[in-house]
């Protein structure tokens, strides 16, 4: 057995990793190599003739995106997902292709038919087989890792009944729409993220009652409020929040207060959104406790009365051009994250130079967006070779990531009764990689780590 990374293995981006047992392989994963890790060709690199199938950790297109090429090149394969994720990456991968990769709408249905032809649903916690072309039997299961909709780690026991386990993205624990990774309890070899590794934890118990704060300072002077939101994880976090506030307002005994609130319409302006979070409705099983617990009381923690949703595009520009004359007050939650393109773009080059207006990020802006020119404080930005002077008020609010930090990533693997004998680490820049590691040989003594991005 070997295992060899094609991808992720000195950053965060390309995941993608092939388990070798004997003449054939496993490939965990093939994603799109994005910002400062863009490659100048999508092709695929490695050899594919004796990978025997696919097992995909997640949606996210830093895990998928490069999926069509493998196709391509001639991977005829089966793909194994949870059912959550098969339902997510025709959406995901259909909106990458148009958008980040300017394919037309003949060159996505053909990719797109492919992967519908060759994607296998596994449920949670079952395991499915793999028969090798060697006739050798494999066995599969996706555990949920707690990162996004869909998510899992996966377990690949081996002829030799040695358990290998893939990480994929693990999510942190204690946020109240999914639920908590629980570690397997035997892994032979982990290979683990470390996205942040070096990250003690993330702050996420005051993240609702801070976005509160920060909409109710916003509303005194009127004007929109904007929120750059990821379509997949984050949108559908924000909306629980945005929901029990708004719950929460209905039995506050401060009449103006409550006012204010039920009057005050919630925007979701992305298509690719709207229909992931049906999905995150559909799949609601999955919900952790909490999110649960909401529903059966008879809310809609993901399609309330106030959450407006902005379908063709002509309605969406009506919208923008009315928020930018009127100044009325109105949460917008639109994609991109970064800013670096999709409806909030025409939101900012709009509103941006409007002092009312405020600016919510809630997740981490990347070197060369618009996003973290923003944050950065920059008060005259380019959008569109358009020059906008920067009037509104931005905040950056903690507590949104889907990311394990490193007490949650070191805790998932303490918690592994029986092992790891070896432990890689990927996913991560040197300095998280190495972080975690000296963190995991604490807790781990005994186990071989491996520092992927010093290999």
């Amino acid at each position: 057995m070997n295992i060899v990374h094609h991808g992720a293995k000195t950053g965060v981006t390309g995941s993608c990793h092939e388990l070798i047992v004997g003449k054939n392989s496993l490939l965990i994963d093939c994603g799109l190599f994005q910002g400062k890790e863009t490659r100048e060709t999508l092709d695929i690199e490695f050899d594919i003739n004796n990978i025997a199938a696919l097992l995909l950790t997640h949606s996210h297109i830093d895990h998928i995106g490069r999926l069509p090429w493998l196709l391509a090149a001639g991977f005829a394969g089966p793909i194994y997902a949870t059912e959550a994720t098969a339902a997510l990456v025709p959406l995901m991968l259909e909106d990458g292709l148009k958008i980040q990769l300017g394919l037309n709408s003949k060159q996505c249905q053909k990719a797109l038919a492919l992967i519908h032809q060759r994607i296998r649903p596994v449920p949670y916690d079952c395991w499915a087989q793999i028969v090798l072309p060697t006739g050798e039997l494999i066995k599969i299961r996706f555990r949920p890792a707690g990162h996004i909709l869909g998510s899992a780690y996966i377990e690949i026991q081996l002829p030799t009944n040695e358990i290998v386990v893939f990480s994929g993205d693990l999510g942190p624990k204690d946020t109240p729409l999914l639920t908590d990774p629980i570690a397997p309890t035997i892994a032979h070899t982990l290979v683990i993220e470390s996205t942040y590794g070096d990250k003690p934890q993330h702050q996420f118990k005051q993240r609702q009652q801070v976005l509160k704060q920060i909409i109710e300072r916003s509303l005194q002077d009127g004007g929109a409020i904007i929120i750059p939101a990821f379509s997949v994880g984050r949108t559908q976090e924000l909306l629980f929040d945005l929901e029990n506030i708004i719950s929460e307002a209905d039995v506050d005994p401060d009449e103006s207060s409550k006012r204010i609130w039920q009057s005050l319409p919630v925007i979701l302006d992305s298509p690719l959104a709207q229909k992931v979070t049906e999905q995150y409705r559909y799949f609601h099983e999955l919900w952790a406790k909490e999110a649960k617990q909401r529903r059966y009381m008879g809310r809609h923690p993901l399609a309330f009365d106030q959450c407006i949703t902005i379908d063709n595009h002509a309605d969406h520009l009506e919208l923008v051009n009315r928020l930018q004359h009127s100044g009325e007050p109105a949460i917008i939650v639109a994609a991109s994250g970064m800013c670096s393109g999709g409806r909030v773009v025409n939101y900012l080059k709009a509103l941006l130079a409007d002092k009312r207006t405020d600016v919510i990020f809630a997740g981490y802006q990347a070197q060369g967006t618009t996003g973290r020119a923003l944050v950065d404080g920059e008060k005259v930005i380019k959008i569109d070779d358009q020059v906008i002077d920067v009037a509104a008020q931005i905040h950056q609010l903690s507590g949104y990531s889907a990311h394990a930090a490193q007490q949650d990533l070191v805790s998932f693997v303490a918690d592994i009764e029986q092992g790891p004998k070896v432990i890689k680490v990927v996913h991560g820049d040197l300095e998280a990689q190495t972080a975690l590691a000296k963190e995991l040989r604490k807790v781990k003594p005994e186990a071989e780590i491996i520092v992927a991005a010093s290999e």
